[in-house]
């Protein structure tokens, strides 16, 4: 296994998996540094071709607590958090391979952004994931929209509303994580989901990305650009 730290994002690889793990506790704050060091990361694991799938985790007792606003607070630009936040989202539906979540602390504010981000989200049976702003007085505005697209509004807007993070079982039937384990089985659940999450092979990078791709598509519209990707995944296998 090799790892190295910077910014705040531990990286290490192992057994075809990029782990990133957000290496700031007790918290795990978001700042424009961190977020950036972690796009890179991503990318980066992205384009590695000896990398399967790529693995978010936060060190010690929380995922990730989102956006460090006692430096907002303390005269940072608020701006540069939230534009730092919006181009870490924004790489998400772009990428070829799967993103797991291992949430084996709270992921609150922009950290359950992250969270309904991954493809695959795997918690710890004692985290609470959700947005909390509403209770201090704010609105999430950008941690909102990974949310948007895995829930339904009722369920989205309870938490925005009222700022009540959800127990990890309710996130399991609503359909924020994929599955709940205890603490002590968390990575061996993980490692499973990211085994099968590959299981498309050379089909999944196209594919993964036309998953996105087709989500903000009318109906006919998403037809009409499947018959494209479809036409296009058989020729190239029978280039190759």
């Amino acid at each position: 296994m090799t790892a190295s730290k910077g910014h705040g994002l531990e990286r290490s690889r192992e057994d075809g998996l990029a782990r990133l793990t957000l290496a700031k506790p007790p918290r795990n704050l978001l700042d424009p540094e961190l977020m950036a060091a972690m796009r890179d990361a991503i990318l980066e694991a992205d384009a590695d071709s000896d990398i399967q799938a790529i693995v978010l985790c936060g060190e010690g007792t929380t995922f990730c607590g989102g956006l460090d606003i006692e430096r907002i607070q303390a005269g940072a630009d608020p701006v540069a958090f939230a534009s730092g936040l919006v181009e870490l989202l924004r790489v998400f539906p772009r990428l070829g391979k799967p993103v797991l979540a291992a949430v084996g602390g709270d992921a609150l504010a922009s950290g359950y952004a992250l969270v309904c981000a991954a493809d695959i989200a795997i918690a710890a049976d004692h985290v609470r994931i959700g947005t909390v702003e509403a209770s201090v007085g704010i609105w999430p505005m950008i941690a909102q929209v990974p949310p948007l697209q895995r829930l339904h509004p009722r369920h989205a807007l309870q938490n925005l509303l009222t700022g009540e993070p959800f127990d990890a079982q309710r996130a399991l039937e609503i359909g924020i994580v994929n599955a709940v384990v205890g603490a002590d089985e968390l990575w061996t659940e993980v490692r499973r989901w990211a085994k099968l999450s590959v299981g498309a092979g050379r089909a999944l990078a196209a594919g993964r990305r036309s998953f996105y791709r087709f989500l903000d598509l009318s109906y006919d519209e998403a037809l009409t650009a499947s018959l494209e990707e479809f036409r296009s995944m058989f020729t190239k296998t029978e280039q190759e």
